[in-house]
């Protein structure tokens, strides 16, 4: 198999290349935390202290960044990946980022003749950890048919949604709305249970076999709520972005979607009040606190 550079080795990164490892795969990691490149190499990795010699290294670089001004920093930087890509080269990012910069990333790759596919993930990084994550892919069939074996390393299920590089973006934001809707409704439907002394866990074995059951619910009550320990797998203030991602689509696209904005100013709200860095299943714990200030003030 080609040998792999990774860049952005975090909370998704880093599972994820070390699960490249474990299957032989040769990997180079790249990263700007210099304690994650010791781990990195603990793991049996190779690790490089720059982009361009990650690529000179590689056949495949893969990029799974926090921020979109991380990617394009990355991509687009001065002695960034397109600086020192070429058509030998396949870029594959997994960072979710805008359908505009997707567009903007495969423009400047078309220019210098690389390859390059738009390919964000879901499962967190439970998922990543345990390779079973799903991977949403935007960019050309024959692409994506050279990379297919390095994403059946790190997920289980692969979909090519078609040839328009921010088409597995669209899928991606469309599944973190979802996502905003259900940890919503999660956290208000546990905070009546209390409020009538229903024991959570009793609810959770209910609804697991009732139509009430997601995924979300799941996870954030048994993995989070059930703890109380919001520690981050997927934060809050990630959310929020990933559901402003969303609007900026209703609005290129003009769509009214008026619940989803009022849902958007709720995670701006609290994010503002502090719960922005800490897993999104803290909302359950901001509805409590807001309920138990409403009834002070009474």
């Amino acid at each position: 198999m080609a040998k792999i550079g990774f860049i952005g080795l975090g909370n998704m990164g880093f599972p994820m290349a070390t699960g490249l490892l474990k299957e032989g795969v040769d990997v180079i990691g790249y990263d700007i935390s210099e304690s994650t490149l010791i781990a990195f190499k603990k793991q049996g990795g190779e690790i490089s202290t720059s982009i361009a010699n990650v690529i000179a290294a590689s056949d495949v670089i893969m990029t799974s960044l926090p921020s979109e001004k991380a990617v394009e920093d990355v991509y687009l930087g001065e002695d960034g990946l397109i600086e020192n890509g070429d058509h030998t080269k396949i870029f594959i990012d997994t960072s979710t980022v805008s359908p505009k910069l997707n567009q903007k990333l495969e423009e400047a790759c078309h220019k210098q003749a690389i390859p390059f596919l738009a390919a964000p993930v879901s499962g967190g990084v439970i998922g990543a950890e345990k390779q079973t994550l799903t991977v949403m892919v935007g960019g050309k069939r024959e692409v994506y048919e050279q990379a297919l074996s390095i994403f059946k390393i790190i997920g289980e299920n692969i979909f090519h949604v078609n040839e328009q590089i921010d088409s597995g973006t669209t899928v991606k934001i469309i599944n973190n709305l979802l996502i905003g809707f259900y940890t919503a409704g999660v956290s208000e439907a546990l905070h009546i249970a209390n409020k009538k002394n229903i024991d959570l866990d009793d609810l959770f074995s209910m609804l697991s076999v009732s139509y009430g059951q997601s995924r979300i619910y799941e996870r954030n009550y048994k993995t989070f709520i059930a703890n109380n320990n919001y520690k981050p797998g997927f934060s809050l203030k990630l959310l929020r972005k990933d559901l402003e991602f969303a609007m900026d689509v209703a609005e290129k696209n003009q769509l009214d979607l008026p619940i989803s904005q009022k849902l958007l100013s709720l995670y701006k709200e609290v994010e503002k009040e502090g719960f922005g860095d800490k897993d999104m299943a803290v909302l359950y714990e901001r509805v409590q606190k807001q309920s138990e200030l409403k009834e002070a003030s009474k």
